[in-house]
């Protein structure tokens, strides 16, 4: 894969004590599904998606019973020792209710606005400005976000009138592009002239179709330098939403634009909400921009591996690293680095078993009943009999011991 271009030069800020933008990593984010007016329940999806590995989480701030559980979910939060930056997500009365829940203004660590929806007619830069200006008094960046399904009516209307004028106009969606990248720039440059510093402003300017996201975001980075949240809007459920996102976050990403992601998929019913971080997770992890947890590769399988030994061994080490790791963080530094490799037969076995740290290569299908596990590209054991893949997990775990406990200090078994 070809390297990635450089990072699309942003403005750095802070959301409660993690670095957006600049030359910071780029930040993982999520959103509670809870109704926020249950202090409970929300506070441990939060505590879910933190320990998952959601570097931000947005709850929903939609009416006064939501605004008033903000402080108390912020104070549960540290009962829990949960320290995640909140973000309120506002739509319509933001402006109210963060003039009437001074609480909830000062608890949160960021407001995300929509243009769109903010406000209409003379109401709209009256309180645009109040929801602005409460973000300079309790010093709180602001996400402004454009959203396809709720765009800024106006001024889509207004570009479209222009449009029909041209003697070379473009089609509908060319200009309801336009209008998305214009609604975030406009608003953005608003808030600054009400005095919201350019360090605590995001842009994003989501959709729902991968080719126009890749478009809008171009043109964003384009024409500014203000840190970037990307997502894909509505990706949808399942293999559907997570293909959506990876393959225009993916683009964008690989092209040097996104200081913070989110893929949004719409979970199964009663289904896991933490998905969608592992994901975000996966995406930077397999694009060489970020290092989350140990990566396990493992071959599809084919007629010469009959045998499900191989799967379930993936699986199973694939779900016990991820298990492990909020305690490995801080047992074993730099775990995140490694590479395990459960493969299913002779053919590619051997060789990618040799390229990771620690890799086996299960007996296929009419293969003699042995599996060679390699440490560092070299052969260290031959494993048979029925107890093949509980030594392999002990081997596993002996290596991350050895490599990065105390006594290892990131040392490899070579060494």
């Amino acid at each position: 894969m070809a390297a990635p271009a450089e990072r699309h030069r942003t403005v750095a800020v802070d959301v409660g004590g993690v670095s957006v933008g600049g030359a910071a990593p780029i930040v993982v984010q999520s959103m509670t599904n809870t109704d926020t007016a249950d202090v409970e329940a929300t506070a441990r999806q939060v505590a879910a998606l933190a320990r998952a590995g959601s570097e931000l989480v947005r709850i929903t701030v939609d009416r006064d019973e939501a605004a008033a559980a903000v402080p108390h979910i912020r104070d549960r939060l540290a009962q829990m020792n949960v320290a995640v930056p909140l973000i309120g997500d506002f739509h319509y009365i933001g402006h109210k209710l963060l003039a009437d829940h001074p609480a909830c203004a000062q608890a949160l660590d960021k407001y995300r606005i929509n243009p769109g929806n903010v406000g209409f007619k003379d109401k709209k830069d009256r309180q645009f400005s109040a929801i602005v200006e409460m973000a300079i008094k309790h010093n709180k960046p602001v996400r402004i976000g454009a959203n396809w399904g709720s765009l800024d009516q106006e001024l889509l209307t207004h570009l479209m009138d222009e449009n029909a004028k041209s003697a070379q106009p473009l089609d509908a969606r060319a200009i309801t592009r336009e209008a998305m990248v214009q609604s975030a720039l406009l608003s953005a440059a608003r808030a600054e002239e009400i005095g919201l510093a350019r360090n605590r402003i995001i842009l994003s300017a989501k959709v729902s179709a991968v080719q126009d996201l890749i478009a809008v975001y171009r043109e964003l980075a384009r024409r500014s330098d203000y840190a970037i949240h990307l997502g894909l809007t509505e990706a949808g459920m399942g293999s559907k939403g997570i293909v959506a996102s990876s393959s225009a976050l993916g683009i964008l990403l690989q092209q040097g634009i996104g200081d913070t992601i989110r893929i949004s998929l719409t979970p199964e019913p009663n289904g896991d909400r933490t998905l969608e971080v592992q994901v975000a997770q996966e995406l930077l992890q397999t694009m060489g921009f970020r290092t989350f947890v140990p990566l396990v590769a493992a071959c599809p399988g084919c007629g010469r591996t009959t045998s499900t030994v191989f799967q379930e061994l993936a699986r199973d080490i694939q779900d016990f690293i991820r298990d492990e790791m909020p305690a490995w963080k801080t047992r074993y530094p730099g775990v995140e680095a490694l590479n395990v490799a459960v493969m299913g037969c002779i053919v590619n076995g051997p060789g990618e078993s040799k390229h990771a740290d620690i890799g086996i290569s299960l007996p296929g299908t009419g293969e003699t009943p042995s599996a060679p596990v390699f440490i560092d590209g070299a052969k260290a054991a031959t494993l048979r009999g029925p107890n093949i893949a509980a030594e392999f997990k002990a081997m596993v775990m002996d290596y991350i011991e050895r490599r990065f406990g105390a006594g290892g200090a990131g040392r490899t078994a070579a060494e």
